[in-house]
């Protein structure tokens, strides 16, 4: 054989080898490890605080729900009332209207210099 081509075909076997990373040096592998461990530590500290704010915001969420209800219901029945009153009194619930309109134009009447 040709020396030659032994030494051509021994330069593209080299080429077509993986070569391994560099290996990380101890103290990086300590300093990466001790961060990966320090997080661990940090999120299963932090998970009961976190369900118990998720737990509170929930029982925050339906308690305001449930006031808007009511306060829709309130609303409602005022209303209710109001068109009951004025079906039984339609002249005096006119002539209230008509009283508080006037004292609304009153106060907000820019005076005239």
């Amino acid at each position: 054989m040709n020396p030659t081509a032994l030494r051509s075909d021994k330069t593209t076997a080299d080429a077509t080898e993986t070569v391994p990373p560099p290996a990380q040096p101890p103290l990086m592998e300590r300093v990466v490890q001790g961060a990966h461990e320090t997080i661990d530590r940090l999120a299963e500290r932090a998970a009961p605080h976190v369900q118990r704010v998720q737990e509170s915001v929930s029982g925050a969420n339906e308690m305001l729900h449930e006031r808007a209800d009511q306060a829709r219901e309130l609303g409602t029945e005022w209303v209710d009332a109001l068109r009951g009153t004025v079906r039984a009194h339609p002249v005096a619930a006119v002539a209230t209207a008509l009283a508080a309109g006037l004292l609304l134009a009153r106060l907000l009447q820019q005076p005239s210099r």
